[in-house]
């Protein structure tokens, strides 16, 4: 059985991991309180839990939503909204390589402008590794994909 202390933990160390990752302190602490929770919560829960002002909660929830990490459920009648973690891995990686993808685009259009066949070398070199970044992620997708059908993938 786990303690109140054991769960601020995890919150916490996740905010400190989000952060190392430059997104603010407070989208970890959500994103683990939402990871542990059995149902979706609402701002106010979320702000009194982590001790968050609803700001802070709100701008946490609009990034995790952009990173595939969390959705947002309507409450029919009200304005309100209630918050769920997303899936996980899959979605962070799904949003990663989006963002990659454009990254990989802006970097080949580059290459047309670099000064020299040195620093157009360069550009693709990049380029060609964030791909292959891409499809290293999009393989393990697929074959995670292939062993839950198959049933082999469960835990």
């Amino acid at each position: 059985m786990t303690t109140g202390d054991d769960r601020a933990a995890f919150v916490a160390a996740l905010g400190d991991l989000l952060a190392s990752w430059h997104l603010p302190r407070a989208t970890g602490r959500v994103y683990g309180q939402l990871l542990l929770n059995a149902d979706p919560a609402s701002l106010d829960d979320l702000g009194t839990t982590l001790e968050l002002s609803k700001g802070a909660v709100s701008t946490a929830v609009r990034e995790l939503v952009s990173w595939g990490l969390a959705r947002t459920i309507p409450q029919p009648g009200s304005r309100r909204l209630l918050v769920d973690a997303a899936g996980g891995f899959d979605q962070l990686l799904a949003a990663s390589h989006a963002r990659t993808r454009v990254f990989v685009r802006v970097l080949r259009d580059g290459t047309r402008l670099a000064d020299d066949d040195h620093a157009k070398s360069r550009l693709t070199e990049v380029a060609d590794f964030f791909t292959a970044y891409i499809d290293a992620g999009d393989a393990m997708l697929r074959d995670r994909t292939t062993h839950t059908a198959e049933g082999t993938h469960d835990r």
